[in-house]
């Protein structure tokens, strides 16, 4: 019995970290058409304007390789923030209001389903 409870328990668990990335990672690749101006992706990614993206989930906000991080992002790292669905979704839908003082000058994506496609494609990169 106590082997049923710990399977449903990790499914449960499983499912709904499954649950929170409803997004298409290649539709996500779409959307991510408007950030690879200054963020790049994927094995040899370099920083531009913007930091390289590759592994951004689960790492500390602003603790990129080679990057220097507005004064914004970096309190957020020291605030021990991480980037996770949540935290990647709250930033993207309008950056400026969840970071005061960012150096990203992106609008924000304001369709849900475009910020969770594209957190289902940045995670692809690990």
């Amino acid at each position: 019995m106590f082997k049923n409870i710990l399977a449903s328990a990790l499914m449960v668990a499983t499912s709904a970290g499954i649950a929170a990335a409803d997004g298409d990672a290649a539709k996500g690749e779409k959307v991510f058409r408007k950030c690879q101006a200054c963020h790049a992706v994927g094995e040899g990614a370099e920083n531009k304007v913007g930091p390289v993206l590759n592994g951004l989930m689960g790492r500390a906000v602003a603790a990129g390789e080679g990057f220097e991080y507005s004064d914004a992002l970096v309190a957020k790292g020291a605030e021990g923030v991480v980037w996770d669905e949540d935290t990647l979704a709250a930033f993207l839908e309008k950056p400026r209001d969840w970071a005061p003082g960012t150096k990203m000058s992106f609008a924000g994506l304001r369709k849900e389903k475009d910020r969770d496609n594209l957190i289902a494609y940045l995670a692809t990169f690990e």
